[in-house]
């Protein structure tokens, strides 16, 4: 029997072992400081139901991991890898005599994919499941369908801080809930609000020296990446000599993380500049001060453009309390936060669980291993998005990992097997081809495991620094990337053949090639997106780029890694990818349709030069595509044309069928039946005949109608004087504008359609100025003429203005004869 610490989890321990012994399930809610991940599993060690199988203890991160293993290995009075072990991607410490094995939430998956009874398994532990990340959900899910299907012996325990204890007991399958008090010292919230303008390291380092200043204890200070960590720990340089500033990251050498959370040394005080790595899991003996700039870095997927880009976000109220919290888990202490007391309510209440917004590629390449094809059939807390899946769906199926019927293939199965991201599977699997796996394999690793070769953004420049780095984890990389190699099917390689980063790149991301776009520094990716360089890179004046991994607002997106490559490079891996195509195009300069011959890789145009301008058939092809994609503004169009047009949309607006309609749509619509056939094989529209837009337009007239258009709708009107005068038909009602002289001695008001519509008459002056607009020219005679006589008279006294134009002469003439 073991003898445990008394810690607040400890008054639970008797209800939770009798939940586990009557049910497979239950669900632990229990706050930092509580003990739950060194004591609970130490508790199961002795329970009847283990035998001699394992107990699995998921951490969300390595440093938690091991953390947790080293703790629990020392109550026990032993080092890890007896008793206690722990297993992680680059890391493991384990023994045939371990019994509790520690492992990072992605390894669990790994396991049940391997072996779908998880055989020597008998409890896994969920601890942080408030973190919500997709392994740590994929995990649980997976272990459900086990527990249901193959294992119902098998225990599962989710413990968390802050999360709905009920909704995940539901999901289990309305499990017991058991709650821990827990124990947390008081802790004094400040608030100092940033200033906007001020940056968050100026800040931060502000405030860490004000707190140095007035209080006691170590800090433990939370900024949002290590960009933000480094430009701090710079601004505290000159801190007194008994301070030590350690950073802490995931990024960093696991020694570095261990020494960053170690107690600082007797007299001496310690300033930990930190990401979120430190909310949970550990404790920092010492800490009592906890400064918050209230930011933290997430992914964001984006299914439309294929990219995961790292944002800066506002932290959750949960993760906000999380990490106020870890400045009470020894004494009392002072959280300060970077913001506004107002802005805490408005703060999101949990953290966006990563399903919801990462690349879910991985997870579908898994379930396919795992028989499922669609990952709806297993229990998630929150179901994975459609748009992703698909989008996830159609990257798997064009690398050839999934059939067209969501099952694995041989090469899915090459990929799944190397434990990467499904991009640089892909790489490593082609490179194995060629004998190129464990070049690949090493450029795979890099790129995972952050901080490796330093940070340039040149990957060829970060890669041979990480080839010539002899610390233990860039060995352990190493180690790691050959027994990738391994499992790729590595083929003879030459050990000092030349290794570039682009060519084996262009295998993750055919379609994150780059092309230089004339402006140092911008690029076209081949997927249709914009991307920047800062002119002071050496890659800025690249012609073509491989880039793996960007960073920012789509419409800015800044290039964080990637590698030069050669066109001859692009054309020998994407030949089977590279579009030729003739591409008729219409050149609005010359209003004339031009021909071009290009290759293209997705967006990008490798090759192009001009070909003859088309001709007979092709020419009247490309005029109908050119109006379709730029209007009917293009054509030709003659008075005629332009007023039989309009005579025909107001007999289609006035009486319907069969007077056709003439708007854009309907005439773009069938450009084929009325322009086509009066078209003469000429790709310019500058040389297309204007008669044949008029005569295309009367071929829409059913013939019965064609006699009657200029009756019921001509396009002049005969005056009085002998003149010949247009109607215009482009408004409500047709219009006559026509200088009042020429009406004189009319008693009836002009009119058309056999004299049932009236034509609205713009009178106008000798110098054809309107003077009066009406529908009742006898009316008008009778009415306001008198009145408008006696103005226009001052006005133009040489013209006739006879007291009774009912009766007077009309005349065309401006002046009467003989003045």
């Amino acid at each position: 029997m073991i003898e445990l610490p008394a810690l607040p989890v400890t008054a639970v321990l008797p209800d939770l072992l009798a939940a586990l012994e009557s049910g497979s399930s239950a669900v632990l809610v229990a706050p930092p400081g509580a003990g739950k991940t060194t004591l609970i599993p130490l508790a199961l060690l002795d329970a009847p139901w283990r035998g001699e199988g394992t107990i699995l203890l998921l951490e969300p991160r390595r440093l938690a991991a091991r953390a947790a293993a080293r703790r629990m290995a020392s109550l026990l009075g032993e080092e890890p890898g007896s008793t206690i072990g722990y297993a992680m991607r680059m890391e493991s410490r384990r023994s045939a005599a371990t019994k509790i094995l520690v492992v990072t939430e992605s390894i669990l998956s790994r396991m049940i994919l391997e072996d779908p009874e998880l055989s020597g398994v008998a409890c896994i532990l969920f601890d942080e499941f408030h973190e919500r990340s997709l392994d740590g959900d994929f995990g649980l899910a997976l272990a459900l369908d086990v527990q249901g299907a193959l294992r119902p012996d098998l225990r599962l325990l989710v413990m968390s801080a802050t999360i709905d204890g009920a909704r995940v007991a539901a999901l289990l399958g309305d499990v017991p809930v058991l709650r821990s008090e827990g124990r947390a010292f008081p802790v004094e919230t400040r608030y100092q609000p940033r200033d906007p303008h001020d940056r968050i390291e100026d800040a931060v380092a502000r405030a860490v020296r004000e707190a140095l200043a007035t209080e006691g204890g170590s800090i433990l200070a939370f900024l949002p990446g290590q960009r933000e960590i480094e430009r701090t720990a710079e601004r505290l340089v000159s801190l007194p000599e008994s301070v030590d500033v350690m950073p802490l990251f995931g990024a960093m050498d696991g020694r570095a993380q261990d020494l960053a959370i170690r107690p600082a040394v007797p007299g001496r005080r310690k300033v930990v500049l930190a990401t979120a790595i430190a909310e949970t899991s550990i404790t920092i003996d010492g800490v009592r001060l906890v400064i918050d700039s209230g930011l933290a870095r997430v992914p964001r997927y984006e299914p439309a453009s294929g990219l995961t880009r790292l944002e800066t976000v506002r932290v959750s109220r949960a993760s906000a309390d999380q990490r106020a919290g870890r400045a009470g888990r020894t004494e009392p202490g002072v959280a300060i936060r970077l913001w506004h007391s107002g802005q805490t309510p408005a703060l999101p209440p949990f953290t966006t669980p990563e399903i919801l917004e990462a690349d879910l590629s991985g997870l579908l390449l898994d379930c396919a291993a795992f028989g499922v094809a669609d990952p709806g059939a297993l229990a998630f807390l929150d179901p994975p998005p459609a748009p992703a899946l698909a989008e996830a769906r159609t990257l798997l199926e064009n690398l050839g990992a999934l059939d067209g019927n969501g099952r694995l293939t041989e090469a899915g199965a090459a990929m799944r097997k190397l434990a990467l991201p499904v991009r640089l599977a892909h790489m490593v699997a082609q490179a194995a081809q060629s004998g190129q796996a464990e070049a690949a394999a090493e450029l795979a690793v890099l790129l995972t495991e952050r901080g490796l070769g330093g940070n340039a953004v040149d990957l060829d420049a970060r890669w041979q620094r990480f080839r010539s780095d002899r610390s233990p984890r860039a060995q352990s990389a190493r180690q790691l990337a050959k027994r990738l190699a391994a499992s790729a099917g590595r083929q003879a390689q030459t050990v000092d053949a030349p290794r570039a980063a682009g060519p084996l790149l262009l295998h993750a991301w055919p379609d994150r090639v780059a092309k230089a776009r004339g402006e140092t520094g911008r690029f076209l990716l081949a997927n249709g997106r914009g991307a920047n360089l800062e002119l002071t890179e050496p890659l800025a004046r690249a012609p073509f780029l491989v880039v793996a991994d960007l960073q920012g607002a789509a419409a800015n997106a800044r290039v964080a890694a990637a590698a030069e490559i050669t066109e001859a490079d692009l054309r020998g891996a994407l030949a089977e990818t590279i579009e030729r195509r003739t591409e008729t195009q219409f050149d609005a300069a010359r209003r004339a349709v031009r021909v071009r011959e290009t290759e293209r890789l997705g967006a990008i145009v490798l090759t192009e030069r001009l070909l003859p301008p088309p001709s007979g058939a092709q020419a009247d092809a490309a005029v109908l595509s050119a109006l379709r994609a730029h209007g009917l503004d293009l054509l030709p169009w003659s008075d005629a044309a332009a007023t039989l047009r309009h005579r025909l949309s107001w007999l289609h607006r006035g009486l319907g069928a069969p007077w056709p309609d003439v708007s854009d749509d309907a005439l773009l619509s069938a450009l084929e039946d009325w322009l086509l056939p009066f078209l003469s094989g000429e790709a310019s529209f500058a040389r297309i005949p204007a008669a044949a837009v008029s005569e295309g337009l009367r071929s829409r007239i059913p013939f019965d109608l064609q006699r009657q258009l200029d009756a019921i709708a001509p396009t002049h009107f005969d005056a009085p004087s002998g003149s010949r005068v247009p109607i215009r038909w482009d408004g409500e009602w047709p219009v006559l504008a026509i200088r009042v002289q020429e009406l004189f001695g009319l008693t009836e008001h002009p009119a058309v359609a056999s004299g049932t519509v009236p034509l609205t008459l713009e009178l106008l002056s000798p110098a054809h100025r309107p003077i009066q607009t009406t529908r009742d020219l006898p009316g008008f005679w009778q009415g306001s003429w008198a009145d408008v006589r006696s103005e226009m008279r001052g006005r133009y006294p040489k013209h006739v203005w006879p007291e009774d134009p009912a009766s007077a002469q009309a005349t065309s003439r401006a002046k009467p004869r003989g003045t």
